[in-house]
């Protein structure tokens, strides 16, 4: 080997060499950058026919979110026990103002509708009598279906398929989920390149210089995109425990930061997602809506029967048996009307009483560590390959551009 030629032709072209590490340092960072942003950007499918590009987490917001709220639902939150949190005396309480108007709405409507002349007849104190048993009965009702809801929670109300609906209606907030919980783990990746590519530079140097073959830069270009991507994912994740190399402590990137991640993802699921407001609408229009109804025009009925117990023969003679089923079915119809503006009353007091978010974070704590990096690595692990070869393709165009500089 010619080591004088060699020595000769670095003092010639030192800058050329100098570059080759640098080249190297940017195309690490550069893929890098690129495959984190691949990952979010864009938003919705950007192109021509078949010929173009969504974020790899947007393209399969459905399938990402099932795998997250599969998780949530089955370790971290336990709707039964997270909802018989709630005090039914204290949701009555709460609610005592806006369901007295409502009841006193309801009533005079009903009321004058079926039998007007008589409510019209009756004094005002004889009136507010009638209104105040029905005002004092209706906490009543709404400490039993609180009681009742609460029981049969998982028939009400789907959990999963509410926080998988928000997801891939709003794909931003999925896109939140994954990259400021990982938002450390995205720099890692990014700034990893750098000092990948630098090593791989030097390599990229030393054999240039012993044989000025012009397939070394694009093909150290590509290595060092691919091993490089490569190298970054898998720091990220693994070792899953603590383990010692060359007397160095190591541990994934991601299992280290358990903490700080399960404070950021049960921030975003409670502000976000499992919202009371949410999970509120998921109850009153999702599947389990109808059940809810049924529920309430039964408690209502009910509750009607109990009042007019004393008197129901002479109620039935007086508007007749079939007004008389009419008037509870029109009561309970205005009963369910009001629910939606009645119960969003309580998204205080049901959002501390509730606490999901501290929920979560105590949940993270207990996960084991292959269940915990499920958080995050279904994001990566199926189209993973993909942006690992999009790494080594700029990879490989930028050194075939380095061979040309340097040959011409």
């Amino acid at each position: 080997m010619d080591w004088a030629g060699i020595a000769a032709d670095l003092r010639e072209h030192w800058p050329v060499y100098l570059s080759m590490p640098l080249v190297a340092a940017v195309i690490g960072y550069v893929t890098k950058r690129a495959a984190i942003e691949m990952m979010f950007r864009p938003l919705e499918f950007v192109g021509i026919g078949p010929l173009g590009w969504q974020g790899v987490i947007p393209r399969n917001a459905r399938r990402m979110a099932s795998v997250a709220m599969e998780l949530m639902t089955t370790n971290l939150i336990e709707p039964r026990e997270v909802f018989g949190r709630l005090d039914p005396q204290r949701v009555a309480e709460e609610l005592r103002e806006p369901i007295e108007r409502a009841v006193d709405e309801i009533a005079r409507e009903v009321l004058a509708r079926y039998q007007p002349n008589l409510w019209e007849l009756l004094p005002r104190q004889a009136q507010e009598r009638v209104l105040g048993r029905i005002r004092a009965e209706a906490p009543k009702v709404v400490e039993r279906l609180m009681r009742e809801a609460a029981e049969d929670i998982d028939a009400l109300l789907d959990v999963k398929a509410m926080a998988v609906r928000a997801l891939v209606r709003d794909k931003a907030v999925l896109n939140r989920l994954i990259r400021d919980t990982a938002a450390p783990e995205m720099r890692f990746i990014a700034r990893s390149g750098i000092w990948f590519g630098l090593v791989i530079g030097f390599v990229q140097l030393a054999t240039w210089a012993v044989t000025k073959n012009p397939w070394v830069m694009p093909v150290f270009g590509g290595l060092t995109g691919w091993l490089t991507d490569w190298l970054a994912l898998k720091m990220i994740f693994f070792p899953r425990l603590p383990r010692r190399f060359l007397g160095v402590r190591w541990q994934g990137m991601f299992q280290r930061r358990r903490l700080a991640v399960a404070r950021d993802y049960g921030e975003l699921i409670a502000g976000e997602i499992l919202t009371v407001a949410n999970v509120l609408e998921a109850v009153l229009t999702g599947p389990g809506a109808q059940r809810l109804h049924r529920m309430v025009e039964r408690e209502v009925r009910r509750s009607i029967d109990e009042q007019a117990s004393f008197a129901k023969p002479l109620v039935v003679a007086a508007v007749g048996s079939r007004r008389y089923q009419e008037m509870k079915a029109a009561a309970a119809r205005g009963a369910i009307e009001h629910v939606p503006d009645t119960v969003r009353h309580i998204e205080g007091y049901a959002t501390d009483a509730l606490d999901i978010r501290a929920t979560i974070v105590r949940q993270i704590q207990g996960l084991t560590p292959l269940q915990y990096e499920g958080l995050l690595r279904p994001a990566f692990r199926q189209d993973e390959w993909k942006l690992i070869t999009v790494g080594a393709v700029i990879g490989f165009l930028v050194g075939e551009l380095q061979v040309l500089l340097l040959l011409h």
